[in-house]
């Protein structure tokens, strides 16, 4: 478990990405500031965490959950970010859901094609067998005439 800042390393492009998406175009940052800005993200990860873990205890529990984050943010006074994580988190679940809902669909699809296989493939059979017996039946009418 991390206890410190410098336990807790954040991926260096990440930090990167998000200090250009926050930044206008043609604005620079230092390695130094970049440094600065991990840091400083990793105290927030870790101050966060441990609020949102009272929480959860608080609850008798071992999981944490939205709900947690959310409180966490609100006893860190951090309510302006509420609401937009509110709308994030109601997004992701709206696309899980989708995506969840799309793979259900696929399979059954799949399982309706294989179905449709599995049809055509006995139709198949009974044609064969029909056709078998039908040479069979022939057979014993041509020995029946010789």
């Amino acid at each position: 478990m991390a206890e410190r800042p410098e336990d807790l390393n954040l991926p260096n492009a990440v930090i990167t990405r998000i200090i250009k998406e926050a930044l206008p175009d043609g604005v620079n940052i230092s390695k130094e500031a970049r440094s600065a800005i991990s840091r400083a993200a990793s105290v927030f990860v870790l101050y966060a965490t441990s609020c949102a873990n009272n929480f959860a205890m608080k609850g008798k529990r071992k999981t944490l959950n939205a709900s947690d984050v959310l409180s966490a943010m609100e006893e860190m006074e951090f309510q302006r970010f509420v609401t937009p994580l509110k709308e994030a988190l109601e997004a992701y679940r709206r696309e899980q859901r989708g995506k969840k809902e799309a793979s259900e669909q696929k399979k059954k699809d799949k399982d309706k094609k294989d179905s449709e296989e599995q049809d055509k493939s006995r139709e198949e059979e009974e044609e064969e067998d029909e056709e078998r017996l039908d040479e069979e039946e022939q057979n014993e009418e041509e020995e029946v005439d010789n």
